[in-house]
Formats: structure tokens, sequence, C-alpha cells
């Protein structure tokens, strides 16, 4: 259940970010509202899956789950540029959070 809690608050981590920069610097109402709701569902969820997780495991794949789903939005819905460089290191945090969750021994 502890994973299943971690995926909803990485899900959830991604959703506040893109809501939050469609919301123009809180100037949109609704995508406002879905950034602060999306933020504290996100830590909650993290909270709970924090109850059985180790900190580092738990902290380090909600992070990168939110850097690898806010760079894909990011690409695909603002045509936010990315260089080799920077795909390979996105490949490199997908490496650790698979590494994390192969090896962690939960």
């Amino acid at each position: 259940m502890q994973w299943l809690f971690l995926f909803l608050a990485g899900v959830l981590e991604v959703t506040w970010a893109v809501a939050m920069k469609y919301s123009n610097g809180f100037s949109v109402l609704l995508p406002s509202v879905v950034t602060v709701i999306g933020y504290i569902l996100s830590a909650v969820f993290l909270a709970f899956a924090m109850k059985q997780l180790p900190l580092g495991t738990a902290y380090a794949m909600w992070t990168g789950f939110g850097i690898i789903g806010t760079t894909i939005l990011g690409v695909l819905l603002f045509g936010d540029k990315m260089s080799l460089p920077q795909v390979i290191c996105v490949l490199l945090i997908i490496c650790g959070i698979a590494g994390l969750k192969l090896l962690g021994g939960e």
C-alpha cells in the first residue's frame, strides 16, 4: 500500500506543478485552486508512504517522479526544449528511481 501512496503523491506532485504553470502566478482561479489542493494532497500521501518506507527512498522517489513528470509535460504542453545532456540526466533519474525500488529491500 505504501507504494500506491507514493505513486499518488508523485502524480499529485506533477499535477500541482503543472497547475501552477497554468495559474499564471496565481492569477487564474481554477489552476490556482488545483495547485493548492494538489500540493496538500501530495504531501499527505507522501506522509502516508513514509510510515512504511525509509525517508531517503520515499523523498527521492517523490521528487524524482516530479522531475520526470514535469519534464515530460513541460515538453508536451509548454514546448520546453531539452538538450541531449538534459535527456541523459532525466534518464539517470529514472535509473535511480528504479534502483531504489528494485534494490531498496522494500
